[in-house]
């Protein structure tokens, strides 16, 4: 089985051996071609080598890991974003589908990080960008999407045509305007933290709705809410004050 082709970038040298080891020891399907601490080098060496992935710091002095990504019209490399904390931009990263890891990194992460390379490599790699580069501009429209994870491989939904989300134990429903239905295997916790700054909100420990789309609330049976494709939806009673302060306001 051929090698993954992987290029380490960290301005700082002790994470960047620190991480390199743990490929060593741990990920033998990884092969690390070159490694770099200056954004600069890093694109000499990406164009010059071709790496399957990189293991991109997000904080580097004078060009950040997402500035250095600008760099490249056409990425033909996944990532691996890591990270010293629970980085602002965490959230836009898991919006995109990419993967990221919390420095010190854990052998047990980054192992799952690599087994899940051989699903992502050369999935959508600049799409997932623009949709990451989308989701941390300061403009929030419903315009954005959001990049899932499916079995046939990733697909790019417009946050707008989202009407709501039902969890079913590790599994959520995805329901569209159109009647369609898209089943993944997600958290619907991560769908709050991502759609949330998009007037979405989570009316029951089940649902999360699109406040766009409410056609009206009702009071019978301890508070409901209608959405346009007719379908009625429980509030939770320590949700219904800030809900309804929320849909008055």
């Amino acid at each position: 089985m051929e090698k993954i082709k992987a290029i380490i970038i960290d301005d700082e040298l002790s994470s960047l051996q620190n991480l390199q080891q743990k490929l060593v020891e741990f990920c033998p399907t990884v092969n690390i071609i070159a490694t770099a601490q200056k954004p600069e080098d890093a694109i000499l060496r990406i164009n010059h080598h071709k790496p399957d992935v990189i293991f991109l710091d997000i904080e580097m002095p004078k060009m950040s890991g997402f500035r250095m990504l600008e760099e490249f019209k056409e990425p033909e490399f996944e990532i691996i974003f890591t990270t010293a904390y629970n980085h602002y931009a965490v959230e836009a990263i898991r919006i995109a589908a990419f993967d990221y890891l919390l420095k010190p990194i854990a052998i047990k992460d980054l192992q799952q990080s690599v087994a899940r390379l051989n699903k992502m490599l050369n999935l959508q790699t600049k799409e997932r960008i623009d949709v990451l580069k989308s989701f941390m501009s300061d403009n929030k429209t419903q315009e954005d999407k959001i990049a899932i994870s499916t079995t046939e491989g990733l697909e790019f939904i417009p946050i707008k045509s989202i009407l709501h989300i039902e969890s079913n134990s590790n599994y959520s429903k995805i329901f569209f305007h159109d009647n369609r239905t898209l089943t993944v295997t997600k958290l619907l916790k991560d769908f709050e933290d991502m759609l949330v700054p998009y007037h979405f909100y989570r009316v029951h420990n089940s649902h999360l709705i699109n406040l766009k789309y409410i056609q009206k609330y009702l009071r019978s049976n301890g508070g409901r809410v209608m959405m346009q494709d007719g379908t009625e939806i429980e509030v939770a009673r320590r949700k219904k004050e800030e809900f309804l302060k929320m849909i008055a306001g």
